[in-house]
């Protein structure tokens, strides 16, 4: 079974090359280069729906194109709901690109793992902060109210200090 493909901007080279290896594999067969237009096809209107909604579609796929009825799959319940609101921005955007696009269905189905959120980036801090913030700690008046700042003070210099 052939999966649609998805446009993805990230490392361009690769994909152009493993794609002219496709294209080249699909040619070489007369019933599977009658394939070839319809996955051209595909190709399109998935970067054209990346186009439109660049922040959606890195994580969906377009499963079919039909009659007019474009069906989309998407990771989870959550993607769907926030896809579904946008609709009508996505269909206008297509149809002023070509594609009439009357009905839009999504199906929620792991296509491939996502990872939704973005991985949190480790934060450093320089020698001269990490000291600033230890005579932060050594500085504020011992009180019941501060007793919690001091504490979180003195164990993130810690951490920071330890090798």
């Amino acid at each position: 079974m052939l999966r649609p493909m998805r446009f993805n901007s990230s490392n361009l080279t690769i994909k152009r090359r493993t794609a002219v290896e496709a294209t080249d594999f699909l040619r070489r067969d007369d019933r599977m280069a009658s394939l070839l237009p319809a996955i051209e096809r595909m190709a399109s209107l998935q970067k054209d729906c990346a186009a439109a909604l660049p922040a959606m579609f890195k994580y969906c796929e377009i499963l079919a194109y039909e009659q007019n009825v474009l069906t989309l799959a998407l990771p989870n319940a959550a993607l769907a709901a926030k896809l579904k609101q946008q609709i009508p921005k996505l269909q206008d955007t297509l149809g002023r690109r070509g594609w009439q696009v009357d009905q839009v269905k999504l199906r929620v189905q792991m296509v491939k793992a996502a990872e939704i959120k973005e991985p949190m980036r480790a934060l450093s801090l320089s020698e001269a902060a990490v000291q600033a913030f230890d005579q932060l700690g050594d500085t504020l008046e011992q009180s019941a109210q501060n007793a919690p700042l001091i504490a979180a003070l003195k164990a993130m210099v810690a951490r920071r200090r330890a090798p």
